[in-house]
């Protein structure tokens, strides 16, 4: 019984052993296979999708970053003042001053902004981003839509570069670029809510085609550019409308309206 259980003892061992081994090597096989080169390509291709700062819905960084954009549009955005001669309650002469923004849409010394900021007003100066000023030699305007543009004697001036604003989508990233508050030109970024919106702000004042957007519209702001993050103009902020009373949500007459506006009144400019 002692030699028949030792040899049966020595049986199990050796089986063992083979099984063991056995068991080794199909797990290499499993792992070579795993890392098959189709997978370290699918894997490659993967990491680069998930590397390249964009997503599946469209060709939006995220995060968006609206560091270049800024840097595109900034040297062409100008600061407008205004001076405007009213009377108080006295009956005297009272000289008032403004503040708004514009952005130079011709090299040669033309700007767009809103009728509002220059509308009555006695004198315009226009402060460029390099610091230098100029005072208006002409304006035209179209207060329906509270557009107005400017010529100012320089030429050689950097020019914004026009988006599509017909292809704007709820949910875009904009950014609105001005002389806020009359502190010098600031950016404030927010999104889209909504397109095509008319707001009446006035009893027989109304604007129809616009933008809304939750990026902050502060008194100042207004003729400013609203930009997409490629640093494109889509539109042109208007505080005025802030005075219906709402907060948090800021306008901008789309520029699918408004080029067409801007483009005749260009055109009654002096050469």
């Amino acid at each position: 019984m002692k030699k028949f259980s030792k040899n049966f003892f020595g049986l199990f061992i050796s089986i063992s052993l083979v099984v063991s081994m056995l068991l080794a090597q199909g797990c290499d096989l499993l792992q070579e296979f795993s890392n098959s080169p189709e997978d370290d390509t699918q894997n490659q291709s993967n990491n680069q999708n998930l590397s390249d700062g964009s997503d599946e819905l469209g060709s939006v960084p995220s995060p968006v970053n609206f560091v270049n954009a800024v840097k595109a549009v900034k040297p062409s955005v100008v600061a407008i003042n205004v001076e405007l001669v009213t009377r108080d309650i006295f009956g005297r002469t009272v000289v008032e001053q403004a503040a708004g923004s514009g952005w130079i849409i011709d090299s040669n010394g033309i700007i767009v902004t809103n009728n509002h900021v220059v509308e009555d007003a006695t004198s315009i100066t226009v402060t460029l981003d390099d610091g230098r000023t100029f005072n208006a030699v002409a304006v035209r305007t179209y207060p329906a839509n509270d557009l107005a543009v400017i010529k100012i004697d320089a030429t050689n001036l950097p020019a914004v570069k026009l988006g599509d604003a017909s292809k704007l989508a709820v949910g875009e990233p904009v950014a609105a670029i001005g002389n806020a508050l009359g502190m010098g030109i600031s950016m404030t970024g927010g999104w889209i809510s909504r397109l095509n919106t008319t707001v009446q702000f006035s009893d027989t004042e109304s604007l129809t085609g616009l933008i809304e957007t939750d990026a902050a519209i502060n008194p100042g702001n207004s003729g400013g550019p609203l930009v997409n993050y490629q640093g494109e103009v889509i539109g042109i902020t208007s505080a005025k409308i802030q005075e219906v009373g709402v907060e948090g949500i800021g306008y901008a007459i789309s520029l699918y309206i408004a080029l067409p506006i801007i483009n005749n009144l260009i055109s009654q400019l002096p050469a």
